[in-house]
């Protein structure tokens, strides 16, 4: 069982709130263990990038974050390339990236996992520049995510709110978008590049994506009714959208994206840039400690 000293960063706000909670439970488990910790409050994304790379540069500590998957990725961010190991407290309020890799949502597991699991190397992908572990997504997404983020709900019923909302008033939109040097243009609703399976508190948009394939996967959703998009969406969640007319599915590692008026690219739940934009697989990868994959593969359906 590996004896680590663990560092928590915690956003205090995540989740409405749950981060906090989250925190409290989570120290009081490491001290009933006689666990080495110390708990941090980040006060926004940059000090949570600041913390982690501090902790880094020491190299003593294990980092844990203790939030949901924007915070999970400015954090990841900050320490890929280093031999610091990253364990993660789901606290927010999708917590894909933690439902991709089977990481407990309940505190106290995920405390357990975070002291006695093994770390495995995740690629990191780039929007500009700006990490994210999970899914990029603009057009009909960038309106959608806006609502959620802007809506008092809780739980992923806010993910379908939104959704719902967004559709009332979409007009279709023409996006060019570059896959390794070949150009693919269309009109429709969005452009989604995926590290992982999971966005929007569990819809599996890339179901056959790999977090460690050192490759990204591309969806373009051309032009069709709304009446359609509506029959679509209970397959997105169940991953079986694949093979409809309307999704078409790349994978490279340099994506270059315009579109035909101005969109926010928003991953792993907030906005970290705006169309033209460049996605890319980035060269430094994250250690992040999960359960061990053929046993978390055994548990799927």
């Amino acid at each position: 069982m590996p004896d680590r000293a663990l560092a928590l960063i915690a956003n205090p706000v995540a989740g409405a709130g749950r981060g906090g909670k989250a925190l409290a439970v989570a120290c009081t488990e490491l001290e009933r263990r006689g666990a080495r910790y110390r708990a941090l409050s980040s006060r926004s994304a940059t000090h949570a990038v600041e913390l982690a790379r501090a902790i880094a540069e020491a190299g003593e500590e294990t980092v844990v974050a203790v939030g949901g998957d924007g915070h999970l990725a400015s954090i990841a961010g900050a320490i890929r390339g280093t031999e610091t190991e990253l364990a993660v407290v789901p606290a927010g309020r999708g917590n894909d990236l933690a439902r991709v890799l089977e990481i407990p949502t309940k505190t106290v597991e995920a405390v357990r996992l975070a002291l006695e699991g093994s770390a495995r190397p995740i690629d990191v992908g780039e929007v500009d520049g700006e990490p994210f572990l999970g899914i990029a997504s603009l057009g009909f997404d960038s309106e959608a995510n806006r609502i959620a983020n802007a809506s008092r709900l809780r739980g992923n019923a806010v993910y379908l709110y939104a959704a719902l909302k967004a559709l009332a008033s979409w007009r279709h939109a023409h996006f060019d978008v570059t896959v390794d040097g070949e150009h693919h243009g269309f009109t429709g609703y969005s452009v989604a590049v995926g590290n992982s399976k999971a966005y929007g508190g569990g819809m599996m948009l890339f179901p056959h994506a790999e977090l460690d394939d050192r490759l990204l996967d591309v969806l373009l959703v051309s032009e069709h009714s709304r009446v359609r998009f509506l029959r679509m969406m209970p397959k997105v969640f169940r991953g079986t959208h694949v093979g409809e007319p309307q999704a078409v599915f790349l994978t490279g590692r340099t994506i270059e994206i315009r579109a035909d008026r101005p969109f926010a690219v928003y991953a792993d739940g907030d906005p970290i840039g705006e169309v033209p934009v460049t996605v890319r697989l980035g060269e430094r990868r994250v250690r992040i400690i999960a359960p061990e994959r053929e046993r978390a593969r055994r548990r799927s359906p």
